[in-house]
């Protein structure tokens, strides 16, 4: 387990950290601020510790010793008992980093890798054509591609899809709403993932 200096001083590094909650079995259930990581901490709700990183936080000074009191929470953290207020993970908001984090920022048509700024979010069954703005019907693509597509689906037009719309499954939730993940819960995450995912490299 990696020790870095408390949140106070170590926020140059890793700035606040988001903390992977997980039940007592292990499986992920969401992710938790550092302060109701240090009140599950505190109130003895923690089963057990499993991230590398330990994070130290302090706090006043005794009267009587003139010793700093701390408390040292670690990057993932398994809890017993009721779920902490914002434990429950949610699906993502359907936006376009996130779309075009899901599709490694690869065009669905042409197969191009491009930078974000080139990119759109393009619905395979058009808005006009009564498709809706959801995860499972819609694409990255880049400019040229959507403006060739226009407001046909990908057979009119004579577009091969490369891959196919998906919500994202808890796990790759997770990963994607948290773009600060620290390497030992990115480590944590990938390995729950199926191998067909798209966020395993």
């Amino acid at each position: 387990m990696q020790t870095s200096e408390s949140l106070l001083t170590d926020s140059r590094t890793y700035g606040r950290p988001l903390i992977l909650a997980v039940d007592v079995t292990g499986a992920p259930r969401g992710w938790i601020s550092w302060q109701d990581a240090v009140a599950c901490k505190a109130s003895g709700r923690v089963d057990r510790e499993l991230g590398e990183f330990l994070f130290t936080f302090y706090g006043g000074y005794s009267r009587l010793t003139g010793e700093r009191s701390s408390l040292s929470i670690s990057s993932i953290l398994a809890l017993r008992g009721r779920n902490p207020r914002g434990w429950e993970p949610q699906p993502p908001a359907l936006n376009n980093s996130l779309l075009f984090q899901r599709d490694r920022h690869l065009c669905c048509y042409c197969g191009s890798q491009k930078r974000p700024e080139l990119l759109t979010r393009d619905h395979v069954l058009p808005l006009s054509r009564g498709g809706r703005d959801h995860w499972k019907n819609v694409v990255t693509s880049c400019k040229p591609c959507n403006q060739k597509k226009g407001a046909s689906t990908p057979e009119r037009a004579g577009m091969m899809m490369r891959y196919v719309p998906y919500a994202p499954s808890l796990y790759e939730a997770l990963i994607l709403r948290n773009r600060r993940i620290l390497i030992d819960q990115m480590d944590f995450l990938i390995s729950l993932l199926p191998a067909d995912s798209r966020l395993v490299v």
